[in-house]
């Protein structure tokens, strides 16, 4: 599934959460109309699309990182993890979830605690 971002908030912090849930674009609700048109057309490509500014705050987090010798971010959730908030974003509710993956309620409910504090 690609999600691409419809936001309000030009705020760095916002990218970068957004990218980091895997979604394949960001687009700011104040884009100009072909902007968020060539942003649905990159994405039903596969390809990501992201605003000039945002552009701008990737290739400056990059090089900051790599001036502080940092490597790149580890993903901080497991792949289980990873596919119960693919699922969650896919509106599955957590009881569906469980008889998919085969685990229990209980299961999916302290995974998706520990990754979606906000969601649960």
């Amino acid at each position: 599934m690609r999600v691409l971002i419809l936001s309000v908030h030009d705020n760095e912090q916002y990218f970068f959460e957004a990218l980091r849930a895997g979604a394949s674009g960001y687009v700011l609700k104040s884009a100009a109309k072909r902007d968020l048109i060539e942003a649905c057309r990159a994405a039903m490509r596969g390809e990501p699309f992201l605003y000039p500014k945002a552009i701008v705050a990737l290739v400056r987090e990059y090089l900051e990182q790599a001036r502080r010798g940092e490597a790149a971010p580890i993903d901080p959730l497991t792949p289980r993890e990873l596919q119960i908030v693919k699922l969650i974003a896919e509106g599955y509710t957590s009881d569906e979830i469980a008889t998919d993956l085969v685990i229990s309620r209980k299961t999916v409910d302290h995974h998706r605690a520990n990754t979606l504090p906000s969601l649960r």
